[in-house]
């Protein structure tokens, strides 16, 4: 399952744009331009599985945030869906019975909240090369040509970008090399490093050992314990140790994240 957002694509929402009163329009998915992570989505990638969705008879859910552990995150239904030149658009409906569906409907209407995103499965896809039109150098892109849409709805910031980036992007770069694309020798050079990158923000993420078991060796920079036997310079020596392995790991996100862009 994959999530794509993208900034300022709430249309109208409400009695003052011209809809009911608890609707929401909303562009969840552009066509033809390539996003952060070299993805586009084409023209017709919806086509089958909004004619699959409309055949079942059952509502696509809009979700908060992509929040599914809660009940009270589904703040709605699709009421309808299409694709139009621009991309996929759709009108859903908030529950404003829900006291979080109608807290969400307050900041769409205010746009305190202007971020679409839409959650998926990629059933088809490929590599094309593409032209830049002021340089004329040619680039690749990975194509997403049929997707399966799982739920639809608003966010203030999309979640987990980074994450999606590291693992997804890894794991479309081995789809193509199955499907024989090559890598230069800069590429390799690039995910050496980025492998490096993620090794190290896994073996800080790691959970502490078992008690028995020899202790974790410390983290560059991170303070060790005073030893004096005090429970309050103890647990300030654990909370800057925790404080500092959290900076080294959002340092080695940060790396990972920078080596795959640039892959």
């Amino acid at each position: 399952m994959h999530i794509k957002q993208f900034r300022s694509q709430v249309k109208a929402a409400g009695a003052a744009d011209g809809l009911k009163e608890g609707q929401v329009r909303a562009l969840v998915s552009v066509f033809g331009n390539v996003d952060s992570v070299g993805d586009i989505v084409m023209p017709g990638a919806f086509t089958e599985d909004l004619a699959a969705w409309a055949a079942k008879g059952d509502p696509i859910p809009a979700i908060w945030s992509h929040d599914w552990r809660d009940p009270f995150a589904h703040v709605g239904v699709v009421l309808d869906a299409k694709e139009t030149d621009a991309g996929l658009e759709t009108l859903y409906e908030i529950d404003l019975d829900n006291p979080k569906a109608a807290q969400v409907y307050r900041l769409l209407k205010g746009r305190r909240v202007t971020q679409s995103s839409f959650a998926y499965d990629i059933l088809e896809h490929g590599w094309a090369k593409r032209t830049d039109a002021a340089t004329g150098k040619e680039y690749e892109v990975f194509e997403l040509r049929k997707l399966h849409i799982i739920e639809v709805g608003p966010t203030l910031v999309g979640a987990n970008e980074e994450t999606e980036l590291l693992a997804v992007k890894s794991a479309a770069l081995a789809r193509g090399l199955g499907g024989g694309r090559m890598l230069s020798t800069k590429n390799i050079e690039e995910l050496t490093t980025a492998h490096d990158a993620i090794g190290e923000m896994l073996a800080n993420a790691a959970p502490p050992k078992s008690s028995g078991s020899t202790p974790d060796a410390p983290v560059q920079g991170a303070p060790t314990s005073t030893g004096t036997g005090q429970p309050g310079a103890d647990a300030a020596a654990d909370s800057e140790k925790s404080a500092a392995q959290s900076s080294v790991i959002r340092s080695a996100q940060a790396r990972g994240w920078l080596e795959m862009v640039t892959v």
